[in-house]
């Protein structure tokens, strides 16, 4: 089966990946292993060097698309149908509830629905949701690939390990390393959440085991057996910077098999961002790195919906990640190190797993890449180094975590990709997702805020009522509905069939110049639960 031809290094990706690795294998879906579109270096996360950007295709309008590639002589207009469009949007879509007591504590969280909805082909996005069985709490998260979905796909089968075994007790924990010393069957750790095509891969789980292992025994050594309570923050952020680094030591080792030399080796020079919740009673630690985002949906007392925010994006829009970077660096690079607002001119976020080439040493990247399958080797762009590469490492992995108490008024959380906010303002968001599960939009009579209105505008109000109620009942998602509105809204925020149904049907080579993959995962919270907890304190 074909690799994937944009797994490894972006601009081979987009000129001369399928010649070299056309015999590869990775992918074990078949969808999975298409040929990318050409992108333009305005939507891309990770820019190419000006060398290099004749290897792109300037960017058209659909209008330029369409005129220019006219092979009838009147142009036919074709529409999905609402049918057509239902099966696009849901194609990916999973919900799962959670039984009201799980055996330790009665759960805060209802439920979840999560989807996807690609532009990238292969999509580079990943998502995760799994219970926790030997500690307390739930874990999700969107997982946002770059230069390929190969660091993402890693990343989420991978992290919620590793915070799993950072929350283990020490007694526990050796009980685990009984088990495997002495051959026995091992402790569930987490029970996942799964939808069919969020495969694992099979081939390296023996290599991720062994790191994970190594890990866990460190973790031995270091406590010295006294009972200490767990910090979830700390092992959140153990837990993000311990993987990143085997990330890249998996790769500065190699694999005497070849398709895992090849498998470490593209998942370290691509790479992903990562935000992740962690859902214990009314304890909500999110931990971020890059600029997806968490957003918490809290209900007034008055029925209205307000958007409060629990991550930050790290991006040159954050004046403070700026500053960060400039610090770490000498004087002498403050002008280079954030460049036409991306990392050394290449790369948007500031913080992601992998991308090695902008934390190896010049010398370590040679030595590895020379030591690599030949056709690394051999190709230019592998010898390319980022410009004003002088002090690296310039990226971490290191998450921002932030902490919220769960009160009853918070309903629900979204974590998202940035191919939402692009689209969508934080406060739209919340609402759609607010009125989609409670409903009440449906309830409430119009309000024209004292405005004379005519008959005509009227009937328009009440149509684009009628609209929404019929995108509701046609989603038993609310990231689904949630992907319909951020695809397929008007100016005036009403789903417009029509324009969803052009935003489905644009090929692959249009989608990335008009949207990004988009990954949405929506956790509901009991409130009765949560409130319990309070009362309790």
């Amino acid at each position: 089966m074909p690799a994937p031809t944009q797994l490894f290094f972006p601009l081979i990706r987009h000129c001369e990946l399928s010649r070299i690795y056309g015999t590869a294998c990775y992918c074990h879906h078949r969808h999975l292993c298409c040929s990318p579109p050409y992108i333009p270096q305005s939507r891309l996360r990770y820019t190419p060097h000006p060398a290099y950007a004749t290897f792109y295709r300037p960017k058209e309008s659909w209008w330029q698309y369409t005129q220019g590639r006219r092979y009838a002589s009147t142009p036919q207009k074709f529409y999905l149908t609402p049918p057509q469009v239902n099966s696009i949007l849901k194609a990916n879509e999973y919900s799962f509830k959670v039984p009201e007591f799980d055996g330790k504590n009665v759960s805060s969280v209802l439920g979840f629905d999560s989807n996807q909805l690609p532009a990238n082909a292969p999509i580079e996005d990943r998502r995760s949701a799994a219970t926790c069985l030997q500690t307390r709490g739930m874990l999700l998260g969107v997982f946002d690939g770059h230069a390929g979905c190969a660091c993402s796909q890693a990343v989420s089968e991978r992290l919620f390990y590793y915070i799993a075994v950072s929350l283990l007790p020490h007694e526990t924990l050796l009980e685990i390393e009984n088990a495997v010393e002495s051959g026995r069957a091992l402790l569930p750790i987490l029970q996942w959440h799964k939808h069919p095509n969020d495969y694992f891969s099979k081939e390296a789980s023996k290599l991720y085991f062994n790191s994970l292992r190594t890990y866990w025994q460190e973790l031995i050594d270091l406590n010295t057996g006294e009972s200490t309570e767990i910090d979830v923050k700390e092992a959140l952020v153990n837990a993000f910077k311990r993987l990143d680094n085997d990330i890249s030591l998996e790769a500065q080792v190699g694999d005497p098999n070849s398709f895992l030399n090849y498998l470490v080796l593209r998942v370290a020079f691509s790479g992903a961002t990562a935000c992740v919740a962690h859902v214990d009673g009314v304890d909500l630690h999110v931990a971020n790195t890059g600029d997806s985002r968490a957003m918490l949906g809290v209900q007034e007392e008055d029925g209205s919906w307000s958007a409060v925010t629990l991550s930050n994006d790290h991006n040159a829009q954050n004046e403070r990640e700026v500053e960060r970077l400039k610090l770490e660096h000498p004087k002498n690079e403050a002008k280079s190190v954030v460049k036409q607002d991306r990392l050394l001119g290449l790369l948007m976020p500031f913080r992601a797993f992998g991308d090695v080439k902008f934390k190896w040493s010049i010398d370590l990247q040679k030595r590895v890449i020379e030591s690599g399958p030949d056709q690394l080797n051999d190709n230019e762009y592998t010898k390319f180094i980022p410009p004003n590469y002088y002090t690296p490492p310039y990226l971490t992995a290191e998450p921002e975590v932030t902490y919220h108490r769960l009160r009853p008024q918070d309903k629900f959380l979204v974590l998202a990709t940035d191919g939402l906010w692009e689209t969508m303002h934080r406060q739209d968001v919340v609402r759609i997702v607010g009125e989609y599960l409670t409903g009440m939009h449906h309830q409430e009579p119009i309000a024209v805020g004292g405005y004379k209105v005519t008959l005509g505008q009227m009937h328009g109000l009440l149509t684009e009522r009628r609209a929404k109620m019929s995108s509701v009942f046609e989603d038993q998602n609310a990231a689904t509905h949630l992907i319909r509105h951020a695809v397929g809204n008007n100016e005036f925020g009403a789903v417009d069939h029509e324009r969803l149904s052009k935003m489905l049907s644009l090929p692959e080579e249009l989608a990335r110049m008009y949207r990004d993959d988009i990954t949405i995962i929506v956790v509901q919270f009991n409130s009765h639960v949560v409130g319990a907890y309070q009362n309790q304190e």
